[in-house]
């Protein structure tokens, strides 16, 4: 609640790191979006794909006391500003050689430089992971892997994951004929709106 008595309207971010715009990932994301919304949240989507954004050099710049943030000057710099002004992430990747997409690597990486631009940025932030990929088995596919990659990090950094989707699909599209793994992703949309 906000010092009137209003309901405060939680902002969600969804970010995209697929190639494919309408791919598996992105429509498990945007069911999460979408039960998110019918929640109260407010969205922004980021498609990763196709941004200028470079891979991180390890010049650790942004980690020294008066550092200014990441001395990069690509896409990465407007995304910092939303990633902090979001309660809640919603990171959607398919899986590529055993683990999350290249695009998705690339900006969690350059996810370093956050806490120079606000102390502590991703304690409490709530997230929902959504992910797809070709195998039948979410082991053998390696999805496994990639999912163990996000409950690392952000445990590493006190981010809050609330909750994750994940099927099997190949073609673009193919997992909307998962109607359950689709209930279940606005389901978590919903709990990810949850925001205290």
């Amino acid at each position: 609640m906000t010092k009137r008595g209003r309901k405060r309207i939680p902002r969600v971010l969804v970010v995209l790191g697929s190639p494919r715009k309408r791919g598996n990932s992105a429509l498990l994301a945007e069911q999460i979006a979408g039960g998110a919304k019918k929640a109260g949240a407010k969205i922004e989507t980021v498609y990763l794909h196709g941004l200028d954004i470079s891979p991180c050099t390890g010049c650790f710049s942004c980690q020294k006391s008066k550092s200014r943030g990441c001395i990069i000057k690509d896409d990465m710099q407007p995304l910092y500003r939303m990633m902090i002004e979001a309660d809640a992430w919603v990171i959607a990747s398919p899986v590529y050689w055993f683990s999350v997409s290249a695009q998705t690597k690339l900006w969690m990486d350059r996810s370093l430089a956050l806490p120079a631009y606000r102390k502590d940025p991703f304690s409490g932030k709530r997230i929902a992971i959504a992910m797809s990929y070709g195998a039948e088995d979410p082991f053998d596919s390696g999805c496994v892997n990639a999912l163990r990659t996000f409950q690392d990090a952000y445990r590493f950094v006190k981010a809050e994951i609330v909750g994750m989707v994940y099927g099997s699909a190949i073609k673009a599209g193919e997992i909307g004929k998962n109607k359950a793994l689709l209930k279940a992703a606005e389901e978590l949309g919903k709990e990810l709106a949850a925001v205290t």
